[in-house]
């Protein structure tokens, strides 16, 4: 008999949309000191047209990082996940061989930038090993890089708190390599605290104070200061605190170079180290129409990148993205005012109308973003059964495997069962994706939470992944 009313109350739960929260969900928000009016639920099988849980899902929420699945899901659709950025070469000037048969460019060698968010320093290694096999070897020009792809006002806009130096704040450039992010890494020996570049520059220059501390690791970022000294020459890092051995090897991801400047010094730090030669400056202007083009060299396709923007939420690869949707759709100067009506836009093909929606930079590191738990969820039920399904899942974090979720519900039977996008900032939030339930049915879910206590909700959150794993 109990066995035929758990079956009827699932039957009647697939006929009818909850209002209530899950018991669970509702004593986690308690606990937590949060409102159930301060949050926004929609859960939608995959295969249905209609949500088995709805509450506040029409209300216009703050997504953080969530947002970013909106703008991978426009870019897979708009783009393909076949899309690669380009980088392009061009000279001004002749190519001459000198007396030891090297090609010396008598001129200025222009990089052309298109808005690559992956662009690292070992892609720009190949390149200019692409150009020294043309046969340059000596270039007795300037180095000029051509950001015209994207508009030249983007660097005014205020950065998003005062953590100027944070690889988060950091500007989207036509132009971008390494994300301009220093990675600085810690780690001790007997004698001291170590600090050091991943990839090191030599205008970065470290002042390391660190004391040891042989307590626990705990709250190891609370316990280190810095200071950024940002001149015409590079920049001089002071690390001030301490750090333990308990810690073992940590990270702190700064961009202390404006995204010129970083270029420019890896470039003569690449070139120098494969044997080329280089005395000029940095100039910043468009290529002009005459110039003589070496070659390019391309990206890897966008259903790989979109996995680094999703699982690691990466912040200025989603803002690049978003530019290039403008820049793609609208032609350049791309805005992202421009990339924000591709995506409504996109929406609107679809049959989609959302008017709530807010599209500040499409990354979800914003103050003003805003979208409806429903929306979301009904967005990714229509994803589910598009084309690009499969490239768009597999950015997502796995749970408990992977990505901003590895740590997430291991003890649970939801343990990679989930693909799930979380996002938080101070007041907020949130996390959307798919559960497979135990019946092997798909489920969409959309959870925010905007309040002072938003940062208390993962046990809701995660209440709310079970309930809905469970769900028959």
């Amino acid at each position: 008999m109990k066995r035929v009313i758990v079956s009827l109350v699932f039957f009647l739960t697939s006929l009818n949309t909850l209002a209530e929260l899950p018991v669970t969900v509702s004593l986690a928000l308690k606990k937590a000191g949060i409102p159930e009016q301060s949050v926004a639920i929609y859960v939608q099988g995959v295969g249905s047209d209609n949500a088995i849980l709805s509450h506040n899902a029409d209300k216009c929420m703050n997504p953080a990082s969530v947002m970013k699945l909106l703008t991978t899901n426009a870019a897979l659709d708009l783009l393909t996940p076949a899309y690669r950025w380009k980088t392009e070469l061009y000279r001004d000037g002749e190519v001459v061989s000198d007396k030891l048969n090297n090609g010396v460019l008598h001129g200025n060698l222009i990089i052309k930038g298109y808005g690559d968010p992956s662009f690292k320093a070992q892609d720009f290694w190949r390149l200019l090993m692409s150009l020294q096999q043309t046969g340059i070897k000596d270039i007795k020009g300037d180095l000029i890089i051509d950001k015209s792809y994207f508009a030249s006002n983007l660097g005014e806009q205020h950065i998003f708190d005062d953590e100027k130096w944070r690889a988060y704040n950091a500007v989207p450039s036509a132009f971008l390599v390494n994300g301009r992010n220093t990675s600085f890494k810690f780690d001790s020996t007997e004698s001291g605290v170590n600090v050091s570049q991943e990839f090191e520059l030599n205008e970065i220059k470290i002042v390391n104070n660190l004391k040891l501390d042989h307590s626990s690791c705990g709250e190891w970022r609370s316990r280190i200061g810095y200071t950024v000294n940002s001149n015409g020459s590079g920049a001089v890092v002071t690390f001030n605190g301490s750090f333990a051995p308990d810690c073992g090897e940590r990270y702190l991801e700064l961009s202390v170079l404006d995204d010129e400047k970083y270029a420019f010094y890896t470039f003569k730090k690449l070139w120098k180290e494969l044997g080329g030669n280089f005395d000029g400056q940095l100039k910043i202007k468009e290529k002009a129409n005459n110039d003589v083009k070496i070659l390019e060299q391309f990206s890897d396709p966008l259903g790989y990148v979109i996995r680094d923007i999703n699982k690691w939420s990466n912040n200025l690869m989603a803002r690049q993205l978003l530019l290039v949707l403008a820049a793609e759709k609208h032609g350049g100067p791309a805005t992202e005012v421009k990339g924000a009506d591709v995506v409504k836009g996109w929406l609107a093909d679809r049959g989609s109308k959302f008017d709530e929606l807010i599209i500040e930079n499409g990354s979800g590191l914003s103050h003003t973003e805003c979208i409806s738990s429903e929306h979301l969820g009904k967005m990714l039920v229509s994803t589910y059964n598009s084309p690009v399904m499969p490239e768009f899942i597999a950015s997502l974090p796995i749970l408990a495997l992977d990505g901003t979720i590895k740590k997430r519900l291991k003890e649970s039977q939801s343990n990679g069962r989930a693909h799930l996008k979380t996002g938080s900032l101070d007041g907020v939030s949130a996390i959307a994706g798919y559960v497979l339930g135990v019946n092997s049915q798909r489920q969409v879910l959309v959870m925010m939470v905007n309040h002072p206590k938003a940062a208390a909700s993962t046990y809701a959150q995660d209440a709310l992944i079970e309930w809905v794993h469970q769900l028959h």
